[in-house]
């Protein structure tokens, strides 16, 4: 295609301005998703806790059932042991011999302490399900409040993507056609850099003979080869990549000239 001989045969000056376009379109996106704000965030977040909520009342609800299944299944062996205590007190009454008669008395006491044992465990369950119980309720009121909260952002996040959207997009293809007039490594390099700056620039002007991303001091020799546009130069102390204020359409503010060399300048002109 034309496109790939263009990218080849673009000089540095026309990969610097592309780059500066793509950089420009770039950040409107990213006044775009700052106007958002958290709000993606937020709303993710609440949606992982909504989830995390409903998980824990899940598990709450299980333990619930292991805990009556666990009831039910000692109640049943109350009702064994009740029923081996009747069966041992009337086979008392046709004992033998004294032997017979402690075997039995001890089955019975045995059987006793086993009914008391289970009845204990009974109630240690019960209040574990009334504890559960109130871990449910307490889960629930949270699991409403965030959900209510949920709706509330997400309507938030709605109106402002309608509003965002069509101007969004527009950028977003507009930055897809200057990527593709841009050399893969190139575009991969700045990508790089963008993600790794914290504002997001990956390429800025020189300002006031200072990197307009970190303002240290560039030296005049580095200035000058910026304003030739013979080769792409990064900023030593950032790694973004430098371009000069005319090639990005920007008038360079000149300082204000201090008042004391004007002074000067009057009194030698006048002598």
């Amino acid at each position: 295609m034309a496109i790939k001989k263009d990218v080849a045969d673009m000089s540095v000056e026309e990969k610097l301005k592309a780059l500066y376009q793509l950089q420009t379109i770039l950040s409107e996106i990213d006044k775009i998703k700052t106007l958002r704000g958290e709000l993606p965030l937020e709303v993710q977040d609440l949606e992982d806790e909504i989830e995390g909520l409903n998980h824990r009342i899940g598990k709450y609800n299980e333990e619930m059932e292991a805990l009556n299944a666990d009831i039910a299944a000692k109640q049943k062996k109350i009702a064994e042991s009740q029923a081996a205590v009747e069966r041992y007190k009337e086979q008392l009454n046709d004992v033998k011999n004294n032997r017979e008669y402690d075997m039995l008395s001890k089955e019975i006491e045995f059987q006793s302490l086993e009914i008391e044992l289970q009845n204990k465990k009974i109630g240690e369950s019960r209040q574990a399900i009334e504890a559960k119980q109130k871990d449910i309720e307490t889960a629930q009121h949270a699991l409403e409040e965030r959900k209510a909260d949920l709706e509330v952002k997400q309507s938030e996040l709605e109106d402002i993507t309608t509003e965002t959207k069509a101007e969004e997009e527009k950028l977003r293809e507009q930055a897809k056609e200057i990527e593709a007039t841009i050399e893969p490594r190139l575009l991969t390099a700045f990508k790089r850099i963008r993600k790794s700056s914290r504002n997001g620039l990956g390429i800025v002007y020189v300002q006031r003979d200072a990197c307009g991303g970190c303002f240290n001091k560039i030296p005049p020799q580095r200035q000058l080869d910026i304003r030739m546009r013979k080769k792409i130069i990064v900023c030593e102390y950032c790694g973004r990549i430098m371009i000069d204020p005319e090639l990005a359409g920007v008038k360079e503010e000149k300082p204000a000239e201090d008042k004391n060399k004007r002074r000067i300048r009057k009194s030698i002109s006048a002598k």
